[in-house]
Formats: structure tokens, sequence, C-alpha cells
């Protein structure tokens, strides 16, 4: 299959339905559930931790320490979120699509032929998504139920169980959809946010000397006088922006304005809010760092609360789960996976898709981490690698954006860009330094996805320059079909193949063994589009080769799920005749073995017939009818 070089992550595909067309108030809504899912729930774990980062190496948690990380808590959120994701990145969009892998498509298309190499950028994001897709329920889910320790003690030995029985339940209902429940995210993760502010209000009024944090001298103050400790803090720190790439991912879902509306009036003053109550708290008394974010609420409303923690958390998980849904689609558009079963669990929501593969691989990683961390704490150390790398790639792709497709000189880019790319390596530098309390995970994991999506692309790319050589020109073929002219039988035969200037190794095999021809042929090509969606009007290229020939190539964008039948309808506006059940698709079905002597290493080799046995049948990626298939089975040495 012929592709581009460009897809685009959504961490909620499969959520809501790609194009905004709801009222601007229920958009807003809608955003707060799930764009702000994940950083939403930040609070649960993040002031801990960064208050644990400072005072673990013997400094109290005195008033300079936690000023100081309320000030860097605050900037970072108004720096890194605000001005570089709400204010700057939010106007790159991708045909109204936003996400990593859009801005790399929107980089590549500045570069041109040059930006080729861009890909890499887009390789490295799409496999650190995946650390974070397993990361973010596992710590989530976990740091809620902890609340239940704060209850009673007693609870100290259910709170891993009971994790993995949600998380169980979670993955478990994945295969009947989310559209029956998704309505209720925006109102629960209001009423979220409105605790967050609520409780704490109370706090900051009990201790207003926490709203001096505001001023970013404390911050700066904080990293000077503890240095290396200051440092390893803004690991920590980080936390509290984790989930921000989904300000942008779902620009497309949503639209602009009320994700920004959503961020500035509801999101980042509860936030904000929280964060400056669990400060107070524990300047009230340093014992509270415990768990400070639970200790806010009055004993009586604890439990409520760790029934609400958990559905949001539930809701942050359920955005990243459909995310990763999405991202491998797009891989497999891309040509970076092999073909995976996809089903569609909606009729009326675009993108409302399911993948068993996807979800038990993940299933079993989140509850390996859960299993082996135990607790949250431990678990936040191998949070922000992923997420890190994943904001340093934005910030070099934004770059490339401005200056080749907003046509700035590469000073301003780099006068807009620079800062905040120093920012993300510097959080990035503070999260590498914690590899060995966790951190290796998400880097093992994102190594392992890249290493098999090079080697997918590698494999596919020698196969077809094989295959190609083995092929007949079609233009060849075709005179020689008209010179020599086979029995015909009626009918229409659809031939796929990715070159479409080659003869279909099926068609190739259906003379040889059937020795008759239909009596109109058609070679189908189908390619991915640097484009989220492609227009109906230009979904279909048809053209008259001969008078029995034809050449059809249907575009998908990288964001659609490709359906054959519904695209060749199309074409019957053009003048094609097409009846599906006068027709007949010839599939090529490949088995590989490998050669004595090849382009990759042994290894690699066996890894990339590994993945081709693991491959999904192209009659149900491109949802083709089984009863019009006939499958010719061919061995390729690779």
């Amino acid at each position: 299959m012929n592709s581009s070089t460009s897809i685009a992550v959504s961490a909620t595909e499969g959520i809501i339905h790609s194009a905004p067309t709801a009222g601007f108030w229920g958009l807003m809504l809608g955003s707060i559930g799930v764009v702000y899912g994940d950083i939403g729930t930040s609070p649960l774990y993040a002031m801990r931790e960064s208050v644990l980062a400072a005072v673990g190496a013997g400094n109290p948690a005195s008033e300079p320490v936690v000023l100081g990380i309320l000030s860097l808590v605050i900037w970072a959120l108004l720096i890194v979120v605000t001005a570089k994701y709400v204010l700057l990145l939010l106007h790159a969009d991708n045909n109204g699509e936003g996400g990593t892998l859009a801005l790399m498509a929107l980089a590549q298309r500045g570069l041109g032929r040059a930006g080729a190499s861009i890909i890499l950028l887009g390789i490295i994001s799409g496999a650190l998504f995946y650390g974070d897709a397993v990361i973010t329920p596992a710590l989530s889910v976990l740091s809620a139920i902890e609340g239940l320790k704060i209850v009673t003690p007693a609870f100290d030995p259910y709170v891993v169980p009971i994790t993995v029985v949600i998380l169980l339940a979670l993955f478990l209902v994945q295969s009947r959809g989310t559209a029956s429940i998704a309505a209720f995210f925006g109102p629960i993760t209001l009423v979220w946010f409105i605790t967050l502010a609520s409780a704490g209000i109370w706090h900051v009024a009990q201790n207003p000397i926490v709203l001096t944090a505001i001023n970013p001298l404390h911050g700066i103050e904080f990293l000077i006088a503890h240095r290396l400790v200051g440092f390893l803090t803004l690991g920590a720190v980080f936390l509290v922006v984790t989930g921000s790439e989904a300000l942008y991912a779902d620009l497309g879902h949503f639209g602009r304005r009320p994700i920004q509306a959503a961020w500035l009036f509801v999101a980042l003053p509860a936030l904000t809010i929280n964060y400056l109550g669990q400060g107070a708290l524990i300047l009230a008394d340093p014992k509270n760092i415990e768990n400070p974010f639970f200790l806010l609420y009055p004993e009586w409303a604890l439990l409520p609360m760790v029934v609400l923690a958990t559905a949001a958390t539930v809701i942050a998980s359920q955005a990243v789960i459909t995310g990763a849904y999405s991202l491998t689609q797009q891989a497999i558009s891309l040509g970076l996976l092999p073909r995976f079963e996809i089903r569609h669990t909606s009729a009326a929501l675009f993108g409302q898709i399911y993948m068993p593969r996807v979800n038990t691989l993940l299933l079993i990683g989140v509850l390996l981490l859960v299993l082996l961390f135990r607790s949250s704490s431990a678990l936040a150390s191998a949070y922000g690698i992923a997420v890190t790398g994943t904001m340093v790639v934005t910030s070099m792709l934004a770059f490339v954006a401005i200056w080749k497709v907003w046509r700035w000189s590469a000073v301003a880019a780099a006068c807009i860009i620079g800062p905040f790319l120093l920012i993300d390596l510097t959080f990035l530098s503070a999260n590498i330094l914690k590899i060995f309390e966790g951190g290796w995970m998400p880097l093992a994991l994102g190594s392992m996805v890249m290493l098999i999506m090079y080697t997918w692309r590698r494999g596919s790319r020698i196969l077809s320059e094989k295959t190609r050589r083995l092929e007949l020109p079609l233009a060849d073929l075709i005179r020689i079909l008209e010179k020599k002219p086979p029995i015909r039988v009626p009918g229409t035969a659809i031939f796929l193949t990715s070159d479409p200037l080659s003869a279909p190794t099926a068609l190739l095999h259906s003379l040889k063994h059937y020795k008759v021809l239909h009596e109109r042929n058609a070679i189908l090509t189908i390619e991915s589009s640097p484009l989220p969606r492609v227009d109906p009007a230009d979904r279909v290229h048809l053209e008259a080769i001969s008078d029995t020939f034809s050449r059809i190539v249907l575009r998908f964008g990288f964001m659609e799920t490709p359906n054959v039948p519904q695209a060749l309808a199309i074409a019957r506006k053009l003048g094609w005749n097409f009846d599906i059940m006068s027709t007949t698709f010839f599939l090529s079905r490949r088995t590989l073995r490998p050669a004595e002597a090849s382009n990759m290493p042994h290894w690699q080799d066996r890894l990339f017939i590994a993945l081709g046995r693991t491959a999904n049948d192209a009659t149900d990626y491109f949802q083709i009818p089984t009863g019009r298939v006939v499958e010719v089975g061919t061995q390729v040495k690779v």
C-alpha cells in the first residue's frame, strides 16, 4: 500500500466525533471531560512528589521550600501549558487537526523532499506515546485508590487488588465502545474541577502566604539555593503538566476556542487553587505531605472523593487507551505497523474503534506496572520521560512549521520556540536522572516500538523492491493481452496492488492458472493522504488504460478507516460501472521466507517475518465482502 509520511495522534479518537459540530458550550464541556482528564488528575500525586523530591534529601518542608515549589508549579502551568500549547500551538493545525504527528505533516510540507527524514521525529513521538498509554492508567487509578488508606489504614493491603480489578473492568468493556458513557465525561470532570477549587480555596484562606508563590523569584531562589536537589525536583514538578499534549491533539474534535476557554476559565484556575491549597496544608503541618490531596478534605468527604477521583482517573485512562487505538490505526496507514484487526463499535460516531490486540497488550503492560511498582510514588518516577520526550519533539517540529509553513524568518522562529525548547530540554534532563528509579520503563518500551516500526518500514520497502523486480510492467502486459486475448468471462475483476505501474501478482497468477480474463478489469491502489480526511470528491481517481483495463486510486486521510466498496461506489459518478455483486476482488497473500542473502540482519529478517504473520487479513482491513474475494498465495524471500 502506498502511503505518505504523516499521521496524527489524538488522545480521544473514538470517543468524540471528529468534527466539532455541537455548540460552543457543549464543545467546551466536552473538552473539559476529555482534553483535561489527564492533566486534571495530576493533583493526586504531583504536589506530593514535588515536595518529597525536595525534602527527601534532608531538607525541611519549610516556607521557602514550599513557596519555591508552588512557584515552579504555577509557572510550569503558565509557560508550558498556557503559553506554548493554548496560545501558540493551537494555531498550528493541519486542516483543523492537531497533535505532534499532525505537526510533523506540516513540517514535512514545508520542507518538501528534504522533509522525508523528519519522519524519525514522528516515530520517536509515537513510540513514546505507547509508554504514556501504559503508565497513565496504572498511575492515575492507583493514586486515586490510595486515598482509601487515608480513610482507614486497614485498606492498605487492598489498594493494589482493587486497582487491578478496576483496570481489568476498564479494559474488558472496551469492546463495547464508549459512546454510551462519553456523554458523562464532561459533567463528571467539571464536578471534579469544582471540588479541586473548593478544597483549595478553604486552605488558602487559612494560610494566604501561599498566594505570594505567583512571584517567580520564589522558584528561582529555590533552584539556586538547592542546586542538584532543585534540579531533581523539576522532574517531579513536571508531573503537573503531563497531559498537556491532549490540548493540541484534540484540536480537531473540539476546536480552538472551546479548548482555550475550558483551560483559561475552568482547568487552570481550579488546578492552581488546588496546588496552592495543598501547599498551605503542608505549611500548616509538614506531616500532611503523606497525601496532601486527600487530606485537603474533611473526614466525612474522604470516601466520596475517592469515588470521584476514581471516576476522574478512569476517564483520563479511557482517553489514553482509545488514543493508543487511534495511533496504531494511523501507524498502519503510514506503513509503520502491520495491519491489526479494527472493530467499529459505533455506527454513528466516526472513529469509534476497538483493537483487540492493542487492548490486550496494553492491559498486560498496565497490570505488570501496577504489580511491579505497587504505589503511585514509585510509578511517578517513570512517568515524566515519555511526556517530556514528546514535548521536545513538538517544539522541534513547531520551529520548522513556523519557519517554513508560516514563512517567518529562522531567527524569529527560533526566538519564539527557543525558550520553550530550552524549558522542555531542562525538564527532560531532570527526568532522565530518574532512569534507574523507573524511568527505564518508558524508554525500553519506546525503544522496542521504534525497533518494530523501523523493521516493518524497512522490511516492507525491501519486499516492495523485490516484488517490483519480479513483476512485469502493466503496460507491457496489456499489450501482450491485446495481441493474444484470452477467453473473456462476464463481470468485473479488481486487483489490489501497492504499485499501480506493475502488473499485480494476483493478475499474473490468475492468468497463469485460470487462463481467462474478465470483461472489465481494474488495477486498484489505496493511498494514505497527508490530510486528516479526504473530501469525497477527491476520494477516487479513475484512469482508463485500455478498453478492458482501468487504473483506480483511492485516497484516504490518515485519520480515516479505508472502506473500499463505499469508495468505489463514488466511481459510478465518474462513469465507471461498478456493481459489487458482479465484482471479484483478487488479492495476493504473500508468505515470507528468509533469504540466504538479505539486506537486513538475520534477527531483523526474523522479526519482520514474525510481524508479517501477525498482520490482519487485507479483506477485513479494507472492509471488502469476504464472499467477493479470491486470494492468490505466493512465497517471497526477504
